[in-house]
């Protein structure tokens, strides 16, 4: 599937990531979540991949099928279980990631982008512990921004996971 910059479809790719129907959530205690956040912005400028997104820069073409891939912003920021935390991402939107619960090897979290003060999506889902979650659609500047979204127990850096298959998001 391609992506062009005049879709207003939102596109996410969960890379181990599932639904939260039917979770059982067994927990000892609050634990922290790390997530990581990468802005990249994507345009058919024929400039290549930013080096800084080598372990996923061959993902990004095959999904998206732009010419240029670079990182315009990173974030990270640690926070407990049932606690949001919000994230400033370019051209105005704001991205609040709140982890729920952990499960095993899963980290079950709620989603919400907004441009502004106006929700553009909103998602509950199961990523797993170090899996990455791609979220792309957001016109910006010249072409369209990806999102990237990692959550880690461990404070590893999750973006050498594996991408998935494309699914579309529930937006409200």
């Amino acid at each position: 599937m391609t992506l062009r910059p005049g879709s207003l479809t939102l596109l996410i790719i969960a890379i181990t990531a599932f639904g939260t129907r039917g979770l059982t959530y067994a927990q000892a205690g609050p634990k922290q979540v790390t997530v990581y956040i990468d802005s990249v912005m994507a345009a058919d400028t024929n400039e290549g991949t930013d080096p800084r997104l080598a372990p996923m820069g061959a993902k990004l073409r095959g999904l998206f099928g732009f010419s240029t891939y670079s990182l315009i912003g990173h974030s990270e920021g640690q926070t407990d279980c049932g606690k949001m935390i919000a994230f400033t991402l370019p051209g105005g939107k704001i991205l609040h990631v709140q982890p729920r619960a952990i499960d095993g090897d899963m980290i079950a979290m709620e989603i919400v982008l907004f441009d502004g003060t106006r929700p553009l999506m909103t998602t509950d889902l199961k990523l797993k512990n170090n899996g990455t979650l791609i979220v792309g659609g957001p016109r910006y500047e010249q072409g369209m921004m990806i999102i990237s979204i990692g959550a880690s127990t461990g404070g590893s850096h999750p973006m050498q996971a594996q991408v998935g298959t494309p699914a579309q998001a529930n937006t409200r």
